[in-house]
């Protein structure tokens, strides 16, 4: 069973996600928070797999909110799926930066809001459609003109790097596998291997990490 908590000010929002993902099986709700500090709180006492956050509330937003669980080792296993209006918005970069394993419009339709928590709560990365991976790396590029040090990355392997180049274009374990003649579980064995390496909670930080790094720029892949 798949543990979601909802975190947004308005109860209207929270009341039609929570119908939508109660009616779906290996799915439930487990509590409901209308800003980013109760949230923090709640995902810890509700046991939560997969916080709904949104960026815009009162007394704390769900970029600190989002950055909080990541900081907080009893939710290592909890990923943070932002949902938003905007969804070429800056603050959806910070939201990834801080920790946020994806995000999806406000404005999603229902089959896909549930893959969408089904994906994070696997441990994938999972970006709107809207939202590509191009604009996303433009915008880490913009806001991190002095790439910081990832020490974890003298650590990989050849292979382990060429792996994490394609995580950031965005490529799945199965196409991973396809272009490299590996099997897929091979390809997933070298993701978790770099995400160890890296310190890295899930797909969507490696992601982060390797534009941040300059090891991948916005582009086709080579």
């Amino acid at each position: 069973m798949i543990r979601v908590l909802l975190v947004d000010d308005q109860a209207l929002i929270r009341a039609g996600f929570r119908m939508i993902i109660d009616a779906e099986p290996g799915l439930e709700v487990v509590g409901e928070a209308e800003d980013g500090k109760a949230a923090v709180d709640l995902a810890y006492r509700a046991m939560a797999d997969v916080v709904l956050m949104d960026l815009r509330m009162p007394t704390m937003d769900g970029i600190e909110a989002t950055r909080r669980i990541g900081e907080d080792d009893r939710l290592a296993g909890v990923r943070v799926l932002v949902l938003t209006t905007f969804e070429e918005d800056d603050n959806v970069v910070l939201a990834l930066e801080a920790g946020a394993s994806g995000f999806l419009g406000k404005n999603v339709a229902p089959d896909d809001l549930v893959a969408a928590i089904r994906v994070v709560a696997d441990g994938e990365a999972l970006l709107s459609p809207r939202a590509t991976r191009g604009l996303v790396a433009r915008f880490i590029a913009q806001r991190r003109p002095d790439a910081p040090e990832y020490p974890g990355l003298k650590y990989l392997t050849d292979r382990e790097r060429e792996v994490l180049v394609l995580v950031a274009h965005g490529l799945s374990n199965e196409e991973i596998a396809a272009r490299l003649t590996v099997s897929p579980l091979t390809a997933k064995t070298h993701v978790n291997r770099a995400m160890t390496k890296l310190n890295a909670r899930d797909r969507a930080q490696l992601v982060v990490v390797a534009y941040q790094s300059g090891l991948v720029v916005p582009g086709p892949i080579p």
